[in-house]
């Protein structure tokens, strides 16, 4: 942008528009982007009487989170972790570059020595937080940032961030409040247990500003608004208080600034995980390229507030900075914000260095003039301190409560600041407690109730997800020629065009009995007429989990009557039992409990073997290998290495739903995305750890997400040969809570059970050779119709199965050897017992399970 230049603005509102909106936000009426717009614009006594109404709102927040009168800062020491960016935005004098840093006498990052002195002498003066803030992934850009993470032991800049945190909270007792710019889900997960909370400024959603040569974000890739937008979401995806705001007067419209607010609005009320929002002034700065633009003025700021507040509502947090609003304290406060931010007594604001902050006992009088009480809290504020799980990782939270009042969830004036170790609990693997009977009793008693009691608050805003799903739910018109495409599919499947499987995808009546039969052709050249099954059990070593998924009815809190949690014996023992019945193999997951150290996935595994040499371990799903993996530090290939060494077999492919990210954020809060289950997978293959491959379907979700499926699918396929097989997994609506909702479909219809084992077999010729149908979720005449269909396997008898009950499934927890052949027969088909990677069976393997049928003797719950 020129010096000069100005961001072209329609003319003032009319008066009877101003009015209007107006009275519409005194009589706390909704505000659309229009009425929004219009109110920034808001000057004298309209200004006044906007303010007054945005007053009301945030008081009336501040007296239902029980704190009325109060309004918050953070005592905290600013740490400019590096200077160093990829970014070159035209008002920064933040970032710079290697040279300068070197003529200053500078490191391309900050010591850890250096880091820890600023930090301890933050603690002796009281202060709780630790600010850090930092370039955008300056290794991309500088090769000096690359050598100096080399040389001293990091893979990137996010690995140092999580290195000098834990440092910082175990040397000094402050809580990093992490600003690393642009990160990944992956990122987060890395980052989550090391700081109770974390920040991006979105700035604004003006594409404009990003994309037009001259603009203030122009050649500066971590400032696409959707890139900036997606990081707001993955963070409330991982239940990571969040931080975000506006920096107004860069050159955005009203109708921009507007937008920008009600995107932000739609993140806070689909994850309620953002924290705050900094409505923060454009200063120009010299040597920037915008030294010339104007400052943003104060009424702008104000009315910006504002309206801020009339959009976010009273459980919004708004903060504006302090040094940054020429004294007009009593202003901002009556214009709604409840938060100054960050005051430091011992480092400059490194962002604005020539606007020193406040003293706190300024801050104090100030706000008792505009009569409101000056209260420190901590970086998370304490709503959140207050929720505590997920929001709150398990090893922070020894942290916390050294410094947190836990009624109020503020900093404790008499907080002694000091150190406390950062680590995985001393006892490794956690007790055994909890339900341990349920793989029994979910057949006979059944489940507490029918949905958790925090149902309208751990999945995100229902409303908001009703809005998101719609489109995606609307069917797609098909014009293509079925029966061109069932020609196709019987001369060469994989030549078939996206138009023609999505037309067979959609097949109904004879057309589908074609498409079946011509699956079942396929099926028949390629396996034969054997119905292949695998003597197994299930293990679900625990129920407790915190990612949010909503369709899962398994997942439990700690404290939830069903929630349960094996031993490590327990888990030993049951394989044991599978073994002496003729089990070739185990398959275990579980919840994400909070409470397990990364490392215990490997000990899982090695107690089976160590107990079972001779046992198949088929465990841990991608999610859970991300889960192990950021908990441990490791790379997803390292962990993976290690989870081998310690006995893993093989993982099954589950957690990948639908490998859309369209539909895979309706399903699921806070699970991986479908990038990552892909370098999971992939990387799982890479090493000789074999997979299988899934699909849940019948939820949100419509045929062209199955067909983008089962694509990704055969691509990878192609790529690494790692699957062994494919499983349709209808959806069990029944208890999930996305359909309890009233979101999602009751399930999949008998057509679309049909249509997907068909069109996978079609589809995924000749990639992978064995599909797999699900008798806990179809039962015996369901299956058999599918092994008609194209599927040529039945999975296990599972001796238990606790997931898909809980959902909701009638079917079921495990069937004998002689179910599965009755399964076949049924179909007019011969069974025959495989391994995990579908070869032969031991002629010893098969006599144990023919001498049992592949039953337990009985079901206990093993308790200690």
């Amino acid at each position: 942008m020129t010096n000069s230049a100005q961001p072209p603005q329609a003319g003032r509102p009319t008066a009877n528009a101003m009015r209007r909106a107006l009275r519409r936000a005194r009589d706390g009426v909704a505000l659309d982007v229009s009425e929004a717009a219009v109110l920034l614009r808001a000057r004298g006594g309209d200004l006044d009487d906007l303010t007054a109404s945005a007053a009301r709102v945030r008081d009336a927040g501040l007296e239902a989170a029980g704190r009325p009168g109060v309004i918050t800062y953070s005592k905290s020491v600013f740490i400019p972790l590096t200077r160093l960016c990829r970014d070159k935005c035209h008002y920064c004098t933040f970032a710079t570059v290697p040279g300068r840093l070197r003529r200053d006498g500078h490191g391309m990052f900050m010591s850890p020595d250096e880091v820890l002195d600023v930090a301890r002498r933050g603690a002796a003066m009281g202060c709780k937080e630790a600010l850090i803030t930092l370039g955008d992934k300056p290794e991309d850009r500088w090769p000096e940032a690359r050598e100096w993470l080399e040389a001293e032991g990091y893979d990137d800049t996010i690995a140092y961030v999580r290195a000098i945190s834990i440092r910082i909270l175990e040397e000094t007792g402050l809580l990093p409040h992490l600003n690393p710019g642009v990160m990944t889900w992956t990122d987060f997960q890395r980052l989550k247990p090391v700081a109770p909370s974390m920040g991006m400024m979105l700035e604004t959603t003006s594409e404009r500003l990003w994309s037009e040569p001259g603009q203030p974000h122009y050649g500066s890739p971590d400032k696409e608004p959707a890139v900036r937008l997606r990081v707001l979401e993955d963070a409330g995806r991982s239940s990571v208080p969040f931080t975000s705001g506006l920096l107004i007067g860069i050159g955005e419209t009203y109708e921009e600034r507007a937008d920008s607010l009600f995107a932000l609005r739609r993140v806070a009320r689909s994850y309620h995980g953002v924290q705050e929002l900094i409505i923060q002034n454009f200063r120009a700065k010299p040597d920037t390229a915008m030294r010339g633009m104007p400052d943003a003025e104060i009424d702008d700021l104000v009315a910006t507030i504002a309206v801020a507040r009339h959009i976010m509502g009273p459980s919004g947090n708004i903060q504006a900075p302090p040094n940054l609003i020429a004294g007009e304290y009593e202003r901002l406060i009556g214009a709604g914000i409840d938060d100054w931010g960050g005051v430091s007594p011992v480092t400059i604001d490194h962002v604005n260095p020539e606007k020193p902050w406040p003293q706190v006992e300024e801050l104090a009088e100030r706000s008792a003039a505009a009569g409101f009480r000056l209260a420190e809290r901590l970086c998370v504020y304490p709503e959140f301190v207050r929720r505590g799980e997920p929001w709150l990782d398990p090893r922070l939270l020894p942290h916390l409560r050294a410094l947190a009042d836990p009624e109020t969830g503020l900093a404790r004036p008499d907080a002694v600041v000091e150190g406390h170790p950062w680590q995985e609990p001393d006892e490794g693997y956690v007790a055994s407690s909890g339900r341990t009977d349920l793989h029994a009793t979910i057949d006979t008693t059944g489940r507490t109730s029918d949905r958790r009691d925090d149902f309208d608050e751990v999945y995100g805003d229902w409303e908001a997800l009703r809005e998101q799903a719609a489109p995606g739910m609307v069917p797609s018109r098909i014009d293509g020629d079925v029966r061109a495409a069932l020609k196709q599919a019987a001369d060469d499947p994989t030549k078939l065009t996206d138009d023609e499987a999505l037309a067979l995808l959609h097949a109904d009546g004879p057309a589908l009995d074609a498409l079946c039969a011509v699956a079942d052709d396929i099926r028949k050249t390629v396996n034969g007429d054997d119905v292949t099954y695998i003597v197994t059990r299930n293990i679900n070593f625990t129920n407790v989990c915190y990612t949010g998924c909503r369709f899962c009815a398994f997942a439990q809190r700690r404290t939830d009557a069903d929630a349960y949690t094996l031993s490590l014996d327990q888990v030993a023992d049951r394989a044991a039992q599978a073994w002496d019945v003729g089990a070739v193999e185990v398959c275990m997951q579980g919840g994400i409990h909070p409470d397990l150290p990364g490392s215990a996935y490997f000990d899982i595994a090695r107690a089976v073997k160590e107990r079972v040499p001779g046992m198949h371990v088929h465990a841990f799903s991608p999610m859970e290998v991300v889960n192990g993996a950021t908990r441990t530090g490791l790379s997803i290939r390292e962990w993976l290495t290690a989870a081998k060494e310690a006995g893993l077999g093989s993982i099954p492919g589950t957690a990948a739903e639908i490998l859309d990210d369209e539909v895979r954020w309706i399903l699921t809060k806070g699970k991986l995305p479908t990038a990552t289950w892909i370098e999971v997978i992939k990387t799982a293959h890479e090493l000789g750890i074999r997979s299988s491959s899934t699909m849940m379907y019948g939820h949100v979700d419509q045929p062209r997400h199955w067909l983008g499926h089962f694509r990704t699918l055969a691509a990878i396929q192609r790529e690494t040969g790692g699957f062994t097989e494919f499983v349709t997994l209808p959806f069990i609506h029944t208890n999930a809570p996305v359909y309890l909702a009233g979101i999602a479909r009751p399930g999949p219809t008998t057509r679309d059970n049909r249509a997907v084992t068909a069109m996978a077999r079609v589809l995924l010729h000749p990639h992978i050779p064995n599909i797999q149908t699900s008798w806990v979720k179809l039962g015996q005449e369901g299956a058999a119709e599918m092994l008609r269909s194209g599927a040529n396997d039945l999975g296990g008898t599972l001796m238990e199965e606790t997931i898909s009950r809980m959902a909701g499934s009638s079917y079921g927890s495990y069937r004998s050897v002689k179910d599965l052949v009755a399964i076949a027969d049924a179909a007019g088909r011969p069974a025959k017992p495989r391994t995990t990677l579908y070869g032969e069976v031991p002629e010893e393997r098969q006599r144990a399970a023919a001498a049992s049928d592949g039953h337990l003797p009985e079901l206990l719950p093993l308790a200690d």
